[in-house]
């Protein structure tokens, strides 16, 4: 084998991993924001777990990419580790489905009309209609589905070249002599642990071999022990996307290479025992591109059978080899499990803001009544849970806003990106009601501290505002949680009423300064708390507009209602009486 052989060798192992990369890209784009989330929702039973893993593994082509995304939901507490344990199970299945598919590599066709159905002549088919796809048509998804199919044109075009590049060797004594003493299992499993390490790809690693089986020089007995140590070579880059991860994703993380050597021992076993014993006499069986795909599906399916009743003891075998000093693990806030391995799942990654701004919504209309309790009884412990939330809603907008921008630069469809811009005013709109919490506490804090007390007239207004702004506040929430638009329709009266009662309470304190009843350091706390609860309504109306879908920023009171049918409008005078009678002052 000289160095041209050696060169093309590595252009078709270079073209060949480009092509797969390719095309699981491509059809993660065209499949995997809902196949994605299918994983993570119907993962709860272990078969269910195993059969999703497998059917979302062969169509990705990545079982490390699944892996990486299971690691990922165990990180963030969306999925518990016996779950993560089947659907990485399935995994190792449908990896191997790469396998049949570079199999097709070794079809040919006969003179005539049979030629056409030959692997050259398909594959130029496929990348002629690839091209077409990605260059001549406007609508992305058949553009990606154009890139699988050159992504498959030139997976194929790699496996030809690493299979014309390798020919040579059927007649080289050195050669045969190496693969002979790969038939020693030890040493075969070795070079395909080493070689899938390097490489990164068990489905790679396989095509190699399927490449090397034109030469005719690669039987059972060379191919099965390379099999294994390639199973086990693919749990390193499931490892070390763990490394930052928490207990629980190392844990899960490195199942993998449990499962894979556990699978590797107990075949070696069965294979060999029954070998020994019985002479299958398949060890000289020489193998081409479609047996060895096979063995490799059968292998993997056998032994995942063979562990699937004993996903508890693999659970609490991991724990036993990665022991944390903290078994019960503290409760995390939402924000905190925004993991970075979801951006490249568009439709996890936003599923887990939306956990998270619901979460942070709570959070707010905790601090909102909260605070105005402390209006009514002051104490420090109370305010200091203000200050603490408040603290947690800064965290929120914080990350989230972070997280959010780093999604909107991934490729997202028309609903995806709406639901984007609505979580992005959404933040902002949370994150300023609760510092307005923060306003009202910090303002009670001051009253109680300096002796200050209201005219009853003026106390009762005061707590009839604090009242309308927590149920409005309550109503704006649950709207926003259940994305009700019906309910938002409701806020905006309710905000028109909160007006109109601020500006009530106002001309009442002036008459109260005329009659010596208030004075202006009790003037300055009432109209500070007023201005703080007038605006948690004017941010209670913005969300209420965006679960609506008007452009909150660019509407007031009059654009809203000139937008309302016939019905609205009476609908919404018929609300807004009903708050003045409820709250008026």
């Amino acid at each position: 084998m000289n160095l041209t052989n050696v060169l093309a060798l590595l252009s078709g192992v270079a073209l060949f991993l480009f092509g797969m990369t390719l095309m699981s890209d491509n059809l993660k784009k065209v499949a995997g924001n809902s196949l994605e989330l299918f994983l993570y929702k119907l993962s709860s039973n272990p078969l269910k777990a195993i059969l999703f893993g497998t059917g979302i593994t062969a169509a990705i082509q990545s079982s490390s990419a699944t892996s990486v995304m299971v690691v990922g939901f165990v990180n963030s507490k969306m999925m518990k580790t016996k779950q993560a344990i089947a659907v990485i199970m399935g995994a190792i299945i449908g990896t191997s489905i790469t396998g049949w598919i570079v199999s097709l590599s070794s079809i040919n066709g006969s003179n005539g009309f049979f030629e056409i159905f030959s692997t050259d002549s398909l594959t130029a088919i496929i990348a002629i209609v690839g091209i077409y796809l990605r260059m001549f048509t406007k609508h992305t998804k058949q553009k990606h589905v154009g890139d699988i199919l050159m992504g498959f044109a030139i997976l194929m075009f790699g496996m030809k070249a690493m299979s014309n590049s390798v020919s040579v060797l059927k007649d080289s004594p050195l050669f045969i002599k190496l693969i002979t003493d790969f038939s020693n299992p030890l040493i075969g499993v070795l070079v395909g642990v080493v070689f899938t390490a390097v490489i990164q790809s068990a489905s790679a690693a396989v095509g190699i071999l399927q490449a090397l089986s034109s030469t005719g020089a690669i039987d059972f007995s060379v191919a099965f022990p390379i099999l294994m140590g390639i199973g086990i070579g693919a749990s390193l880059p499931v490892i070390l996307s763990s490394l930052s991860a928490s207990i629980e994703g190392k844990r899960v993380a490195f199942s993998y290479l449990i499962i894979n050597t556990f699978g590797a021992v107990i075949m070696s076993i069965l294979f060999y025992g029954l070998n020994a014993l019985l002479n299958l006499g398949i060890s000289n069986m020489i193998l081409n591109t479609f047996s060895i795909a096979l063995i490799n599906t059968l292998y993997r399916a056998i032994f995942i059978l063979l562990l699937s009743p004993f996903i508890d003891l693999i659970d609490s075998f991991t724990k036993r080899i990665i022991k944390s000093n903290d078994e019960d693990d503290e409760d995390v806030y939402e924000e905190d499990l925004l993991e970075d391995r979801f951006i490249a799942h568009p439709a996890l990654a936003i599923e887990q803001c939306r956990l998270s701004i619901n979460s942070m919504a709570r959070f707010t209309m905790d601090n909102i009544q909260h605070a105005c309790q402390l209006l009514i009884n002051y104490n420090d412990k109370l305010f200091e849970k203000v200050n603490k939330k408040e603290d947690i809603v800064d965290r929120y907008a914080d990350k989230l806003g972070t997280y959010l921008v780093k999604v909107t630069r991934k490729e997202l469809t028309k609903s995806q990106n709406e639901q984007v811009t609505r979580f992005l005013h959404a933040i902002g709109d949370f994150e300023r009601i609760s510092d307005h919490a923060l306003n009202i506490a910090q303002s009670a804090q001051q009253i109680n501290e300096e002796g200050v007390t209201f005219s009853d007239s003026g106390n009762k207004e005061m707590n009839t505002l604090a009242l309308a702004v927590c149920d409005m506040l309550a109503i704006t929430v649950e709207a926003f949680l259940n994305n009700n638009i019906n309910l938002a329709y409701t806020i905006e009266p309710f905000e028109q009423t909160i007006d109109d009662i601020t500006e009530k309470m106002k001309e009442n304190h002036i008459e109260r300064l005329k009659n010596n009843e208030c004075t202006l350091v009790h003037g300055i706390a009432f109209n500070d708390l007023i201005t703080d609860l007038e605006r948690v309504g004017d941010h209670c109306s913005n969300i209420a507009l965006t679960i609506i879908g008007l452009e909150s920023d660019s509407l007031d009171m009059h654009n809203f209602e000139a937008n309302l049918t016939q019905e609205q409008k009476e609908h919404y005078n018929d609300l807004l009486n009903s708050y003045k009678s409820k709250y008026g002052i």
